[in-house]
């Protein structure tokens, strides 16, 4: 996870957290690395809480960054209810650019949040998974969680 003083910006998943911290330290170069704090704890607990009980929501401030489109993307995934999916088509019409399903989907990869913009909501036009950065297995263990 980074952390600005503008919000959280980064949320990575994976099974090697040196491969992820090397990622963060490439992306982020001016960041201050830190692996224990009061605050860090706060947001890791409010993850946790968010896996295990996705309706209660998550209150975290983000700094998402993205272009304007990638920002109307991420919007419009945060809008999908818990338990809920779309297609990138769907979204593509929900953010007015109905033909731009491919974008949608680079917009998803693209989504520097992990869980708190949930592209693991978001499926092929025939309703099967699809793309996930963080792993096809990851997004069903989070879609079989939101339906239980």
């Amino acid at each position: 996870m980074a952390v600005k003083p503008s919000g959280v910006c980064a949320i990575a998943l994976g099974d090697a957290p040196d491969k992820l911290t090397t990622a963060f330290q490439d992306k982020y170069p001016e960041a201050e690395y830190i692996d224990v704090s009061p605050e860090l704890e706060r947001i890791f607990a409010k993850l946790r809480k968010f896996i295990d009980i996705p309706e209660l929501g998550l209150e975290l401030i983000l700094d998402t960054g993205g272009t304007p489109f990638q920002q109307r993307v991420w919007q419009a995934l945060r809008e999908i209810p818990v338990g809920a999916t779309a297609s990138y088509s769907e979204i593509a019409r929900r953010i007015g650019s109905p033909n731009s399903a491919r974008a949608v989907a680079s917009a998803c990869a693209a989504n520097p949040l992990a869980i708190a913009i949930p592209c693991h909501r978001v499926l092929s036009i025939d309703g099967k998974l699809s793309g996930y950065r963080w792993g096809l297995e990851r997004k069903a263990a989070l879609l079989h969680r939101e339906l239980l």
